[in-house]
Parts: structure tokens; sequence; C-alpha cells
């Protein structure tokens, strides 16, 4: 069944988003500054802007799609683990910040991997954190291209191949042409609906259910343990909560796409406003939607896909044409999280691998065609990857934020703050990091019943201390 009264809401929320696509293409085509301009929109961005290109690019499919249907499943224990992402932009403008900023600037760095090439003074980090960040990242956009896929899905009756193809041709169309200007401009219109459409549709849930105390009544009589800490199924220990903390709390330092924003404000004042208004609409976000995935139970009992959870959800409890505001919501958060990965992915291979090891002296054009080429390149082939979607794209999601954390996490921010943190160092925590990571996700995924980013974390950060502090008379350190 085709919904046209919700389509035509999100078909012109489509429009102004190509609409500002095109006019930043204008503002790539002019600039002085090719790479400044296509990878970081020429670190102009203030406050309210910084705070909604982070807030967009973490709330992807996860936080609308995947999040909800957890809940569905798993009930209060798990909106309680998703608020571990409350403080997420705030360590991470907090730690980074100024500093980050300034150094970057000296170091002219466009990418993360741009300041650990210059703080590290390193081939191997730079042949490392590429690998890293195209392997996991790929991970992370195939769960939006899912994510998109299902919204479509579920609102057109299409099936999933072909809801796949119309979502990804029109995120690449607009992200090849407008570059980094675009996704910030377009992230702050996403970032807005995000809000607007949480608050919305939690207001819908709690009406259609009757009200809080009937729905808990109700998940109290379908099973006690939903509304208990530990989930329906009692798989919430304490331990596995709280190693949460590390993965979508403090470890989003580490994320080379969260980490890059830290990159692009334009003063001090910004960075103060952005981790105010961060703050506040991670924290609605977060709360709303996890908490909306446990109420929707008793609403829609009986949904085999949890991640048709949220769209089928709103489909039932809200007017046509106000369901499709509030759809633009899950498509907003994923579109700008594709944006962002697809920018990473790609400012990688150019900029850190073409233009380090292939042709360094490569022209402004032949640096904008291979900019374009390979951003089409990689989303046609996440494409590929998608058309074989798992059943909970959340954990896609989770899987690729601890491979990048466990990379980056540490040569970040010793690179930041500790003199004595050299290559040596950084080389080996990485290697100890991704290795243990993903030997604990194949063979043993909760050991000892934490989240497997736990270990590698707590093992890279030794391997770094000891390795640069056994390595100082050898390699010393890139001056700041």
């Amino acid at each position: 069944m085709i919904h046209w009264q919700v389509i035509i809401p999100l078909f012109l929320f489509l429009i102004i988003i190509f609409a500002i696509g095109f006019w930043a293409n204008k503002q790539v085509r002019t600039s002085n500054s090719f790479l400044q301009e296509y990878f970081l929109g020429g670190r102009e961005m203030g406050g309210f802007l910084l705070a909604m290109t982070m807030m967009a690019t973490y709330g992807s499919a996860s936080s609308f799609i995947g999040g909800p249907g957890v809940s569905y499943n798993l009930g209060l224990g798990w909106v309680l683990l998703a608020m571990a992402q409350l403080p997420a932009g705030y360590f991470v403008l907090m730690v980074l910040g100024k500093k980050f900023a300034i150094i970057s600037r000296r170091y002219e760095a466009i990418t993360l991997i741009d300041f650990l090439k210059k703080r590290y003074n390193s081939n191997a980090i730079i042949v490392l954190s590429a690998i890293s960040i195209i392997v996991f990242l790929f991970a992370s956009m195939t769960a939006q291209w899912v994510g998109g896929a299902r919204l479509i899905e579920s609102l057109t009756g299409m099936n999933y191949t072909t809801s796949l193809l119309i979502f990804a041709v029109t995120v690449l169309v607009y992200v090849i042409i407008g570059g980094f200007r675009a996704v910030a401009l377009t992230d702050a219109l996403q970032g807005s609906i995000m809000i607007i459409g949480t608050v919305i549709l939690l207001i819908g849930t709690i009406i259609a259910g009757g009200g809080i105390d009937q729905i808990m009544a109700s998940l109290y009589n379908d099973n006690p343990q939903m509304l208990s800490p530990f989930g329906s199924d009692g798989s919430l220990t304490p331990l596995y909560v709280s190693s949460f903390w590390i993965l979508i709390g403090l470890g989003v330092i580490g994320l080379p796409q969260i980490a890059v924003r830290a990159m692009s404000y334009k003063d001090s004042k910004s960075l103060h406003k952005a981790i105010i208004i961060g703050t506040i609409g991670i924290g609605t976000i977060m709360f709303g939607m996890h908490l909306i995935g446990v109420l929707a139970r008793p609403v829609i009992p009986g949904i085999e896909v949890a991640d048709t959870v949220m769209p089928t959800l709103t489909l039932k409890v809200l007017p046509p044409i106000l369901a499709g505001v509030v759809l633009a919501a899950p498509m907003a958060a994923i579109m700008s999280t594709v944006n962002a990965l697809l920018m990473m992915v790609s400012s990688t291979v150019v900029k850190d691998i073409y233009l380090n090891f292939i042709n360094p002296d490569a022209s402004d054009k032949q640096i904008k065609n291979r900019s374009f080429l390979v951003t089409t390149v990689i989303g046609l082939a996440v494409i590929i990857f998608a058309l074989k979607p798992p059943e909970f794209l959340i954990w896609l999601n989770l899987f690729a934020f601890g491979g990048l954390e466990s990379a980056f996490l540490w040569s970040v921010v010793f690179g930041l703050y500790w003199k004595k943190a050299n290559k040596y160092g950084a080389i080996s925590s990485m290697i100890v990091g991704l290795a243990l990571y993903i030997a604990i996700d194949r063979l043993s995924p909760h050991i000892f019943g934490m989240h497997t980013v736990t270990i590698p974390i707590f093992a890279s950060l030794i391997i770094f201390v000891i390795v640069s502090l056994a390595t100082q008379r050898v390699g010393g350190m890139t001056n700041q």
C-alpha cells in the first residue's frame, strides 16, 4: 500500500535538501581551496550548525530505526542503556575542543588522518588508519542504507531492493555535488526535524496507548521484565550496561566522523554554544526514540521485523500529513549520517591515500574528479552489501563504532595531551586494539558479560603507555 499523503511531505523535504546541495555546489566550484571547502566547509561553522551536524551525524538509523526496534523487544532496560549517549557531544567537544581545532589548523589538517600523520610522522599510521576507516565506516554505512530502504519500503509497499536503490541514488546525488557545506547545512534542517519529530511521535504514541499508566499496565501484564532495568530476557546485566558507557559515551571521542566536526567550527563561542545545544538535542532524541519503542509494544503488538516498528507506529498513531513530517526525522537522521560517512571515507581515500602515496602533486581539478569518483564508487559498493540486510541493523552500526574506537581513541587523546606519546605507542595500540576487537567479536562477543569493545579499549590504553615510554629514546615525538 502506497501512503501518498505521507510521501508528499517527505518528497517536499527531499526537494529542499537538493536545493541546499545545489547552492553548496556553487561554493565548492568558486572556492580557492577545494579540499578545505569540500571536506570541511571552509571551517566556518557556528554553534548551532556545529551542534546540529554533530547530532545529526551521531543520531543515525540506529537511533531512529534500530534503537526503537530493540527497545520494543527488551523494554525499559534498553532505554536506560541508550542514555549513555547523552553526554556524547559534551565529551567530544570538551576533550577535543579548542586544542584539536588549534592544532589541526596549525597542521593544516583536513582529516583526522592528517592530524595523526603530522603528530606521529608515520606512514604506517596513515595506512592503519585508512584501512580502519574504510572497513568500519563501510559497515556503518551499510546499516544506514538498510535503514533508509526499510523506511521507504514501509511507506510505499515497494520491495526492499527497489526501496534501497531509490534511497541510495537520492543521497549520492546531493552528497557528490555539495560536499561538506551541503552536509552541514542540511544537518541543521535535519537535526531540527529530528527533535520535533521525536516529540510529536512520543506524544502521539502515549495518546494512542491510552496514557502512560495504561501502557505500563499492558507491558507488565505481557512481561513484568519489560519494566525492569535488566531487559525482558534478563540480558542487560549491570556490567554489560556499564560497558556501554565506553562504547556510546566516552569512546565516541575516537569516532573519526564525529572528531572531524571538532575541526570545522568558527570560534570558541561557537564551541560553547554547540556543547549546550548538542547535549539537549541528543538527550531529547535518544530518550524519546528509545522510550517510543517500548511504548509501541501495546499499541502495535506482534511486530516481527524489529526495524519496521518506528515507521509502522508512525503510520498508525498520527494523521497522514503529520506522519510524513515525523517520518522525515528518521530519513533526516539516516541521510545526514550517510553524508558524513561518505565524506569521511571519500576524504580518506583521496586526501590520505591518493595524495600521500599515489599522486602528491595532483592538481585541484584532479582532486575534484577523484573525490566525486570515489564518493560514487563507495556509495555503489555499499548498495551491494546492503542487499542482504541483517536482522537488527543496530548491531552492525555498533560493531563499526567499536572498531573505530579501538583503533583511534588513544591515538587522538594522547596525541593531543601527552608529550611522550610517539608513533611506536600509537601503532602498537592501534594494532592491539583492532586485533583484539575483531578476535573477541568473532569468538566471544560478550566475554565476561561485557560489551566487545571494553577489553580492546583498556588493552590498547595499556599498550600505548608502555610502548611509548619504552621507546622514548628511539622515537621521540613530533613537536606540537
